[in-house]
């Protein structure tokens, strides 16, 4: 007879591995123009809110050589997680191109949750970087969650400023990994 933590085991292995398996799959899919251009929407739209939650961000905004806003990252695991976005990369105000974020994470975690971010990239070294492949987040590089007030105390690390917004579900993580970014000029309309 089964014991109930080892029933428990699998199903929550099988959940991550599908959770993998569709972020996999979400990679490969075909991207048009309209896709693009929903995206720059969406991405639109989470700036408003982040700008609304917390209007000291701006100053992150102004100062930064290019942001990237993911208007939705989805996140799961247990034991092992993963993570998966789209979003916009902006220079000087202007939607430029699309970046696809991948994360994997190993350590004490399980569930899952939807999240918005906004990278924040202080150089135009920092932006080519992120458009070479050469940008890895590590434990050392924190989030500010969003809230009134929080961009005040944040700063630049390495170059870079992060801040997150949960949209949904519950994530217990003391993890290690690294977001990995992929960078795509945005198609012509």
């Amino acid at each position: 007879m089964q014991t109930r933590s080892a029933k428990t085991m699998r199903v929550g292995l099988a959940a991550v591995l599908a959770f993998a398996a569709v972020g996999v799959g979400r990679m490969g899919a075909a991207w048009s123009a309209d896709d693009d251009a929903q995206l720059v929407q969406d991405a639109n739209r989470t700036i408003a809110q982040f700008r609304k939650a917390d209007p000291g961000i701006e100053r992150f905004f102004q100062n930064s050589a290019g942001y990237v806003v993911f208007p939705g990252i989805g996140k799961g695991g247990l034991g092992i997680g993963g993570a998966h976005g789209n979003g916009v990369l902006f220079e000087k105000g202007q939607a430029v191109g699309k970046v696809t974020m991948n994360q994997v994470t190993v350590g004490a975690q399980a569930g899952g949750q939807e999240f918005a971010e906004i990278i924040f990239l202080e150089t135009p070294n920092n932006v080519s970087d992120l458009k070479f492949g050469k940008t890895k987040f590590s434990a050392e590089l924190s989030a500010v969650a969003l809230s009134a007030g929080a961009a005040a105390k944040a700063k630049f690390t390495n170059g870079i400023a992060v801040f997150t917004a949960t949209k949904g579900g519950l994530m217990l993580e003391a993890s290690v990994g690294g977001q990995k970014f992929k960078y795509t000029p945005i198609a012509p309309r």
